[in-house]
Parts: C-alpha cells; sequence; structure tokens
C-alpha cells in the first residue's frame, strides 16, 4: 500500500471483508446489554482484545449481519494508521439518501 493511501477510510457493505477486517485484529461481533429490543440488536459492536472500555455481550455472526443488513448500515473503516500500524477504526453508518 503507498504512504499516501495508508490513512485513507473506506465504506462497505460486504460481509466477507467485514469480518476479514475484525478477523485480522482479533475482534469479535457484540452488542451492548440490555440494548435489545423484542430479541432485536439494536447497538452493533466489535469486542477487541484488551480494551478496557464497556462490558459488550458477544453475538454471532449471523445476528451481527441480520441488524447490518436490516438497518440498511454502512461500514466505515481504515486499514492503517498513517505510521503503518493496523488501525480499529472503525464506524457503522445510514447511508444518506442519496446513498440509497
Amino acid at each position: 500500500m503507498r504512504s499516501g493511501n495508508v490513512e485513507r477510510t473506506r465504506v462497505t457493505r460486504n460481509h466477507d471483508i467485514i469480518r476479514q477486517w475484525a478477523e485480522r485484529r482479533g475482534a469479535r461481533p457484540a452488542t451492548m446489554p440490555g440494548s435489545e429490543d423484542n430479541g432485536q440488536l439494536r447497538v452493533l459492536r466489535f469486542d477487541f482484545p484488551g480494551y478496557g472500555g464497556a462490558v459488550l455481550r458477544p453475538v454471532n455472526w449471523d445476528e451481527w449481519f441480520a441488524t447490518f443488513d436490516e438497518r440498511h448500515l454502512h461500514f466505515r473503516y481504515q486499514d492503517r494508521r498513517a505510521d503503518g500500524t493496523p488501525s480499529n477504526f472503525n464506524r457503522l453508518e445510514r447511508p444518506t439518501r442519496e446513498d440509497r
């Protein structure tokens, strides 16, 4: 990868790309406990190893992607930081009307 592209963020809806990105970082699909509504996930997260933040509840990939697809989300992510190390930056976004 050229250094000019190192910090660039990308956007995808491709399940394989998302899963591979997460698994390369040791991240697992998760949700916030208590955020479910009638058995449906409302908050999607990744649980990264060694992260000292909120306690997350693991979910399986099928549940995670079902919610991702149902909500028509886009996955914005970064592969590498400016210094070339792997980046964990990611964000789930709803598309704008122009994106649909």
